[in-house]
């Protein structure tokens, strides 16, 4: 048997590194095939944060879709126009939540106010027999027992149902003051925009109490001798100015707007305001709450944190208390109502400059569907509205001449 030459051994050696570039090659083709292939499939794959593509939202206000459909992390699934049976009946039961725990804060925190204020009517009472209910009734509204009764209830119903809501919906506290992107100056712009704001529905107020004072009806329900004591005064500002601005914000702009927002981030806006503005009772009071509550919403979303709000509303609720406590000293309210114009008119012009900058989300096509649409058919959401607007018409039906 003859041997190989050198020859063929080096033809050999030849086909072998052909051979094994020939791999190399095979193998780095087959590698960017699978990467364009997974990039395909990631670009087909919808955006759990954002599966209605709609660029006005905040990104990181958004929670994961897959809470409403579950099968929207299936490769090239994308989320149907007009929502299913199943998808409807998931935003539905976060509506539900957001209109039972509104209902019951509101059905609830009146409820305990009524047996507090009774109770305490007895028992002063029967430690004053010869006292007309009348003189007790006044005694209570004049001084800090009838303020204490509202300061300790609502405080109690707005963080409490503000608990047991997000409890409720598996939305944890935490991501309620995840504050982004907020500095000094985002302060000064949201209070001087929010002033401007609430003076303008001070005077659209005004009006709206012109009307029906025609018709013999007042839309101020609330008596200007109300908390009017030195002690009464104290908790009135304590609660109006610090107490009351953290724990509606908390309620109102941190778990109904969060629960609102499964869907559409504009709806939770609208729909958190529209319950803020009537927890108030009163159509001025509703016109300012509702006109705020949206600027507040939007700052709260921008920033994704409730911070923002609760500095406007400290910021606007401490401003109307300086005003209230310059009743009778006539010319300095009238220097710090001038002041307080100037800057409202400078507002004016903050507002413009932030909403420039910072657009309302808006809603696509598909999550129309998914608002509104779907808040009309929610037993919870129908019933806190219904509630509270009855019983706004009841306290002015109650004040007609």
């Amino acid at each position: 048997m003859k041997g190989r030459t050198i020859t063929d051994m080096n033809d050999t050696q030849g086909y072998s590194a052909e051979y094994a570039a020939l791999n190399h090659e095979i193998y780095n083709l087959t590698r960017q095939l699978e990467a364009k292939e997974k990039e395909c499939r990631e670009s087909n794959k919808t955006d759990l944060l954002d599966p209605f593509d709609n660029p006005t939202e905040y990104r990181w206000y958004r929670d994961d879709y897959s809470e409403i459909l579950p099968w929207i992390t299936m490769p090239e699934f994308s989320v149907p126009f007009e929502p299913a049976k199943v998808e409807r009946n998931a935003i539905r039961r976060f509506y539900n939540i957001g209109g039972f725990t509104a209902l019951f804060q509101f059905i609830v925190s009146n409820v305990l106010a009524l047996v507090l204020i009774v109770g305490i009517q007895a028992i002063l009472k029967s430690m004053n027999p010869e006292a007309a209910s009348g003189a007790i009734s006044h005694y209570m509204e004049k001084g800090a027992i009838f303020v204490s009764i509202n300061m300790l209830i609502f405080l109690s119903a707005n963080v409490g149902f503000g608990f047991i809501g997000l409890k409720w919906a598996k939305i944890k506290p935490s991501s309620l003051i995840k504050t982004r992107d907020y500095s000094l100056s985002d302060v000064f712009i949201h209070c001087m925009a929010g002033l401007f704001i609430w003076t303008a529905a001070a005077f659209l107020a005004k009006g709206i109490e012109d009307v029906f004072s025609q018709y013999g009806f007042t839309t101020d329900v609330m008596d200007s001798d109300y908390g009017n004591t030195g002690l009464g005064i104290a908790v009135l500002t304590l609660y109006t100015c610090i107490i009351a601005p953290v724990t509606e914000e908390f309620f109102f702009r941190g778990a109904l707007m969060k629960i609102f927002a499964k869907a559409d981030q504009r709806f939770a806006i609208i729909a958190s305001a529209v319950f803020f503005g009537l927890a108030h009772g009163n159509i001025p009071q509703f016109m300012l709450a509702f006109l705020i509550g949206i600027f507040m919403g939007h700052i709260d979303m921008k920033h994704n944190s409730i911070l923002p709000s609760i500095i406007v509303h400290i910021f606007i609720n401490t401003m109307v208390t300086v005003l209230s406590l310059l009743d009778g000293y006539d010319t300095a309210k009238a220097a710090v109502a001038l002041v307080v114009i100037i800057a409202a008119v400078a507002g004016l012009i903050f507002l413009i400059i932030f909403r420039k900058g910072s657009r309302l989300p808006m809603s696509t096509p598909a999550q129309k569907l998914r608002g509104f649409s779907i808040a009309k058919t929610s037993v919870g959401c129908i019933l806190a509205f219904a509630f509270q607007l009855t019983y706004l018409v009841l306290l002015i039906l109650e004040t007609k001449e």
